[in-house]
Parts: C-alpha cells; structure tokens; sequence
C-alpha cells in the first residue's frame, strides 16, 4: 500500500494553526457528530495530508505503520484540545484531565537539533522517538503556546448552525471557520427573516 492511497477520514483542513486544525477532526455533517480519526488509516492521512506543517515531517513509511497506539494518542489529545477550546470560547475551568493530556504528550517526545555541514552549515530537527509520536508532541506544544498564549483571545466557536468547529480569527471581520459556514449562516438568517415577515 502506497500513503497515497489512504483516504482521508473526512476531517475538514481549514489552515488552522495544527491544534485547532486536529481538534477540528472531530466535526457536523448535517447536525450529527463525526470523528474524522475513526481509524489508523485516518489518523495516518490526517498526518500525510498535514505533513508539511511539521519541523520533522513523518516519512511514507512511519505513516503507514501507524498503529493502534497512535490513533489512541491523537484521539486522546484531539479530544483534550476540543475540552480545552471549548472553555476558553465560552469561558469556565479547564479539566485537569484535559491539560495533564496536553501535557503528557508534550513530554512524550525529546527533540533536539543538529548541526550538518553538507555543502555548507544547517541545522536537522532529530528525535528519538518514533516520528508519530515526535508530531504529536509538536501539536500538543503548539497547543500549549496557544492556550497559554495571546492568541487565545481570538479562538472561537463557529456560530454557523449545526457547526462545531474551532478557528482563530484572523480577520476583524471573520465570523465563521470556513466561507461554507457563512453562506449557511447568512441563508439562515435570511429564512428566518422571510419566514418572520409572513
């Protein structure tokens, strides 16, 4: 089997910085909940497809051996990640659980740099854990940065009905994760207005 050959689980890829953009795997088709990490092979595309957003991108062949293991480890930090936006969008306490997740898998993976000198100085990214793994601890970092950082101020909810997605705003004027979500918005409220003026 070829990694191109996977098929995607179907989670929505919106550019998101790679938290939100796993925490999004969970999402809505038509008001009904769906998990875009349901399998190895879906946890293995969502790594392929996002690959080129990582200091280490995962080789072929660490994406094809992905196993049970690391479907559990990104379900559990996607998981941790939808707790932890979801009390930051609407406000309360974090779920120790939640954090001790985030914080576990950072730990999960020592990086360091290299120094290589080829046809001149660079630095590698290296690991000594498995490249899943080491993706993983790159995405739970990433959340820690976020959550702990300025930019949670401008996490948020989409409000587009029946959407359960996450995006940082990055616009003044952005109000929905994606074009789609606006354009079902907008066709709501205007439903809701012709529908009124009856």
């Amino acid at each position: 089997m070829n990694v191109e050959d996977l098929a995607a689980g179907g989670a929505p890829a919106l550019g998101e910085p790679l938290p939100i953009e796993l925490a999004n795997a969970t999402y809505a088709v038509r008001g009904r909940l769906v998990d875009g990490l349901r399998s190895v092979e879906h946890v293995a595309a969502w790594f392929r497809d996002n690959r080129a957003r990582f200091a280490e991108p995962c080789a072929d062949e660490d994406l094809l051996g992905v196993g049970p293991e690391e479907l559990r480890a990104a379900r559990a930090l996607r998981d941790a990640i939808r707790e932890l936006a979801s009390v930051a969008v609407r406000g309360g306490t974090a779920p120790g659980d939640a954090v001790e997740e985030v914080n576990r898998q950072v730990r999960a993976a020592a990086r360091w740099r290299e120094l290589s000198w080829g046809e001149g100085p660079s630095a590698l990214a290296r690991s000594a854990t498995p490249p899943v793994t080491t993706a993983l601890a790159e995405i739970a970092q990433q959340t820690v940065d976020l959550f702990g950082g300025e930019r949670i101020a401008d996490l948020r909810a989409c409000q587009a009905p029946g959407c359960v997605l996450y995006f940082v705003k990055d616009h003044p004027r952005r109000e929905w994760c994606s074009a789609g979500c606006g354009t079902r918005a907008r066709a709501a409220r205007h439903y809701e207005r012709t529908k009124a003026g009856r």
